[in-house]
């Protein structure tokens, strides 16, 4: 394939609607869920009254002085504070479902950078991906799958002139390849950055890390690092999969195995570390490139769905006509004359 042609392609045909689609639904998710964990203590954490465990006028700031910005700063009224914070869970709610398409998802990333200032002590890092990569989705027809459409969107875009809507695709294309580049550099910074340690370099990483406290699994780490070779084999091969990982990727028939093994990766961290928001927000990213498996999987799905279905239609009418119940007739013998009864 010639240069032209591939830019073509790259213009005319969209790339990973599936996969995006996942990712976005799976943000949307984290977002949720660090809105609903925190649902009970969302005064004490988040609050603007003076039992907050940041008082308002330190995050006020903690805010200007990183030249940054929140929702949560404009005000110290309570009313304003909860239709915030329940704004911003509808928000996540719509975006996981797949509804108000990209203005929601737009306010959608606000909403959840203005909860993120406000108690940045929680947070493990996927926040960062996170909102790297929502300001990506929007150049991306991210709703095409895994959503609720009214039609509105699709009337509005109709209405538009031809050369405008013939950037549809180029623009997801763009942010698809941005969210893969990003992806790369994620893993590929992280590796080298792995690389310089020296207990990186002497393969005895993994024992440290899953003997902190705070990340420690009871009953389940103990057994990782007491043995000599998994921590060996868990250290250089965490660092190797990492600095590698754009070839993978780069590779088409690599590029579904290197994610299903990046994915495995971050579950296995969400599960041993605890670190849920960061393994799903890397999950979630990876989900675009498993899109072209993703469609062949709903599609072998689909026609085992149909022939399941015409078996057990199959096998009630048999269990129909073994217990003597009457049969309908086919169109074919109700065509036919029945002889008059004598």
């Amino acid at each position: 394939m010639s240069i032209k042609e591939a830019i073509d392609s790259a213009a005319s045909r969209p790339v990973a609607a599936l996969g995006v689609s996942g990712t976005r639904a799976l943000l949307g998710f984290v977002g949720l869920m660090y809105y609903l964990s925190h649902y009970s203590d969302r005064h004490y954490l988040f609050g603007p009254g003076s039992d907050s465990v940041l008082p308002h006028r330190l995050f006020v700031e903690q805010v200007q002085e990183k030249g940054s910005f929140s929702l949560y700063t404009w005000s110290t009224s309570d009313a304003w504070f909860e239709g915030i914070f329940h704004l911003g869970l509808l928000a996540a709610l719509a975006v996981t479902v797949g509804v108000g398409g990209r203005v929601v998802l737009a306010a959608h990333g606000i909403l959840l950078w203005s909860l993120y200032e406000r108690q940045w002590a929680f947070l493990d890092g996927g926040d960062n991906l996170a909102q790297l990569v929502i300001p990506m989705l929007l150049l991306t027809n991210c709703y095409q799958h895994l959503s609720f459409s009214s039609g509105f969107a699709n009337r509005l875009i109709g209405r538009l002139p031809e050369s405008v809507r013939s950037l549809s695709v180029p623009l997801h294309n763009l942010g698809m390849a941005a969210i893969a580049v990003q992806m790369c550099l994620v893993y590929v910074v992280s590796g080298l950055y792995k690389v310089q340690g020296e207990v990186w370099q002497d393969g005895t990483a993994l024992f440290y890390i899953m003997r902190v406290p705070e990340f420690e699994l009871p009953g389940v780490s103990s057994l990782v690092y007491n043995s000599d070779l998994i921590v060996f084999l868990g250290t250089y091969g965490t660092t190797l999969f990492l600095v590698y990982f754009p070839m993978g990727i780069l590779v088409p028939s690599l590029r579904p195995w290197t994610a299903v093994a990046s994915i495995a990766f971050h579950v296995s961290i969400g599960v041993f570390m605890g670190l849920t928001g960061f393994a799903l927000t890397m999950v979630a990213c990876d989900l675009i490139f498993l899109s072209s498996a993703l469609s062949r999987a709903g599609q072998i799905a689909g026609t085992i769905g149909k022939r399941w279905t015409r078996r057990r239609a199959g096998g009630l009418r048999a269990t129909a006509t073994e217990q003597g119940a009457p049969e309908r007739d086919s169109p074919v013998d109700a065509a036919v004359p029945q002889p008059a009864n004598q």
